[in-house]
């Protein structure tokens, strides 16, 4: 079962299920927070209140792929992880010692007991499926970041998974990494959906591919896989970092690192267009543009 959000006709945005034969049935619920709250105070499991949701009801006239998704969730905050695969920790080091690398803070990171954590984005900076990401302007090396994404209550319990995008500027995080913050938050830089899975429909969420592909003037420059089988921190042991002393706000997103890098050589260009699939959840398909000029945004 997947939670998502579309847009009307009249461009009115409305929850809705999507079931395991793609039927679509629209949710008495205006965010996917309002959903969490009504779970909570009918001390109902997630899937069990859409299920009971959608007795009787008539599934929407189309399909899936003839609606326009927007952002599954307002997420008030958007955190992610670093360095959680080999692959991440390889490229943090390439970036910041070139072709001989010594043993770096990356590794440390890589290796310790707690992990690398940072907020990425908020609910006016991210984006959903078809809006744009924007290339940052003081950059010359912008790289996607797939990834798996939690969606977690207030509580810190994995409600679903999701796509998100996690922008990273390879050459001003490699310059210093006290430049982490400049390297991955600036305007539309980080993008999530299309869809949230309900982590209660999932068997083994140690095994989602991750697929992404870049494609330029129409043709595929760089397609890449892996699988959260690769992740060296279980799920749990980033939330239960992300709760600690912290206040955790009810459907906020932790993305939890990528082990898809594409080449060293390889940076975004205005007129590119990133698709990161993951199979059950969807395709977070995102065009890429050139920061305007601040006075006609």
């Amino acid at each position: 079962m997947r939670i998502i959000n579309y847009r009307t006709d009249a461009q009115t945005e409305k929850l809705a299920a999507v079931t395991i034969s793609s039927k679509v049935y629209p949710l008495p619920f205006r965010t996917f927070q309002d959903f969490l709250k009504k779970c909570e105070e009918e001390k109902m499991s997630y899937l069990t209140l859409v299920q009971e949701l959608i007795i009787g009801i008539e599934p929407l006239d189309k399909s899936l792929e003839e609606l326009t998704l927007s952002l599954p969730i307002n997420a008030y905050e958007v955190w992610a992880s670093g360095v959680t695969y080999l692959r991440s920790r390889d490229a943090r080091n390439y970036e910041s010692q070139g072709n001989e690398p010594t043993v770096s803070y990356y590794d440390k990171v890589y290796v310790a007991e707690r992990p690398e954590l940072f907020l990425k984005s908020t609910d006016r900076r991210t984006i959903g499926p078809n809006d744009p990401l924007y290339l940052r302007s003081d950059s010359n090396w912008i790289i996607p970041e797939p990834e798996l994404g939690l969606v977690i209550d207030g509580n810190g319990t994995i409600v679903g998974y999701t796509i998100g995008n996690d922008m990273s500027s390879r050459d001003i995080e490699g310059e210093n990494p006290l430049y982490l913050p400049q390297a991955k938050m600036w305007k539309h830089s980080c993008s999530v959906g299309p869809a949230i899975l309900l982590a209660e429909t999932v068997d083994n969420p140690y095994d989602f591919e991750i697929i992404c592909r870049i494609f330029r003037e129409g043709e595929k420059v760089f397609e890449d896989s892996a699988n959260t089988s690769q992740l060296k921190r279980s799920y749990e042991e980033l939330v239960e970092y992300l709760m600690r002393d912290n206040i955790v706000f009810p459907g906020t997103v932790l993305l939890t690192g990528t082990c898809i890098v594409p080449p060293n050589d390889f940076t975004l260009n205005d007129g590119d267009l990133v698709e990161i699939e993951i199979p059950r959840i969807g395709k977070l398909i995102n065009p890429v543009k050139a920061q305007l000029p601040l006075e006609v945004q």
